[in-house]
């Protein structure tokens, strides 16, 4: 290996990674380690931000030593799973407590009341968010509220999402986020350089205590020489959904990518025209370079990849996420069941965080692989819904890019194709999220002289076409739709 390759750190809900790439877009090698899922009570999901560390620290090392050495990498990218919060003390670096996950639904009263307080216009408007547990702020709040330990921090008090905390860790005190990740957080404003002081005094959240707004790609320190042999420069940083869309190429507006993954994420990138929805999706940014921002729409699935997992964990359904592709086609259709996936809410665009999951339908003909196929249908027929949502925000798609773990089900990919009535296109290498940050990374450090000019490293794709008959689609949709309209 003679040119130096990009390293990039990838904390995930489910698991910490590291991977390594060449500038042309090869991934060399990866190194893993699951991440444990704390559920203390219903509808509560925690992690160990201390394990976050540990393991990203463990799996980087394994990558250099891979790699051939530090200087054999030219520079570090971070994505990271959005909106999970985590408290440290900034004089310890010791985290204040479990991180509080992206999926965490404590906060749905403290999101009504200020809903019913007459608070989401604003919220949005600033934003481009909803009033949900989904994001940042209402985690924070319930740190402060519920955690004397927070409460007495004073101004050692800091917050940050998991980005922040592994820069701060890696570079042995450097507080930071970068804007794609601070837009989840409901406490800036999409159009706002820094933190909107309105906004924090919305939510409670003292301004002291969040990190800097920076860049998606630059120079943001180096990390510290014990830690991987000699300092490596940090020079992308992105949340997760956005560095999936920036290593699908999908930069020009209207181009749309979903990431089947945990949860599942839409975005459509808009360019530089601030993202209002009309119909309940989110306003995000995709990317800030050299102060410029880049926006997208998106549309937030709570329960995907995590609905697999469930089948296989939690009712023993399935041996293997893998298997499922040959049992929902060993039946011919779902046999009349219908399951709203619905363990963590309803996000985009329905936005019912009170739903519980619902499986209608069910016989004495019904056998275990009809469940499992109407738990893969369930997916389609939620994209399908954003697609409707897009579409009436002025944002239709005219084919859909994949990538995600559930992606590398064939009979997904098709099922969506069909249902989306659409073309559905997947990268030969469905690892866009590190891509993208790897993307990010080589551009910060002068690799590529632009973002278009690092698309280079997208893979080839394969390709989706629908084929199912409009009736069929019509009358899954109206099944699922009526199972939905259930209280």
């Amino acid at each position: 290996m003679s040119e130096r390759h990009l390293l990039v750190l990838d904390a995930g809900t489910t698991s910490t990674r590291a991977m390594l790439f060449a500038p042309d877009g090869t991934r060399v090698a990866t190194a893993q380690a699951d991440l444990t899922q704390f559920y203390p009570q219903p509808g509560w999901v925690e992690h160990d931000a201390t394990e976050i560390w540990t393991h990203t620290l463990d799996c980087a090392r394994q990558m250099v030593a891979r790699a051939g050495g530090t200087d054999r990498i030219a520079a570090i990218g971070i994505t990271n799973q959005r909106e999970t919060v985590v408290a440290w003390d900034r004089q310890s670096g010791d985290p204040l407590g479990r991180a509080i996950v992206w999926q965490d639904r404590r906060t749905a009263d403290q999101c009504a009341i200020l809903r019913q307080g007459g608070h989401e216009a604003l919220v949005q408007r600033r934003t481009g968010l909803i009033l949900d547990p989904y994001f940042s702020a209402t985690k924070m709040r319930w740190m402060l509220d519920h955690w004397p330990q927070a409460a007495a921090a004073g101004d050692r008090l800091a917050f940050g999402t998991v980005e922040s905390w592994l820069v701060w860790k890696l570079t042995g005190g450097l507080h930071i986020s970068d804007a794609s990740n601070a837009s989840r957080t409901q406490l800036m404003a999409l159009d706002g350089a820094g933190w909107d002081a309105e906004l924090c005094d919305l939510f409670g959240v003292p301004g002291s205590a969040l990190p800097a707004i920076v860049d998606n790609a630059g120079d943001f320190g180096a990390t510290l020489p014990d830690l991987l042999g000699e300092p490596i420069r940090i020079c992308g940083l992105a949340g997760d959904q956005q560095a999936a869309t920036i290593g699908q190429g999908c930069l020009a507006t209207g181009a749309v990518k979903a990431t089947l993954g945990t949860g599942a994420f839409v975005l459509a990138s808009l360019g530089d025209r601030l993202p209002i929805s009309a119909h309940r999706l989110l306003g995000t940014v995709l990317c800030q370079i050299d102060g410029r921002r880049h926006y997208a729409l998106e549309g937030s699935i709570f329960v995907a990849g995590s609905l697999i997992q469930w089948l296989r964990d939690s009712l023993g359904l399935i041996a293997a996420a893998a298997d499922t592709d040959a049992i929902a086609r060993s039946v011919p259709d779902n046999g009349g069941v219908v399951l709203l996936p619905a363990l963590a809410g309803l996000g985009a665009p329905y936005w019912r965080p009170e739903a519980t999951g619902i499986i209608s339908g069910l016989t004495h003909g019904t056998g275990r692989a009809h469940i499992i196929r109407a738990a893969l249908e369930s997916m389609a027929h939620q994209v399908h819904d954003l697609a409707a949502a897009f579409a009436a925000d002025g944002a239709p798609w005219r084919m859909l890019r994949i990538d995600g773990g559930m992606s590398a089900n064939d009979w997904i990919a098709q099922d969506m194709a069909d249902m989306l009535d659409l073309p559905v296109e997947r990268p030969a290498d469905v690892e866009t999220t590190a891509r993208g940050a790897a993307m990010l990374a080589g551009l910060g450090c002068g690799l590529f002289p632009s973002l278009e000019a690092a698309t280079h490293m997208a893979s080839a794709s394969t390709r989706f076409v629908p084929a199912v008959e409009a009736g069929v689609r019509v009358a899954r949709l109206a099944g699922w739709h009526s199972v939905l309209a259930k209280p």
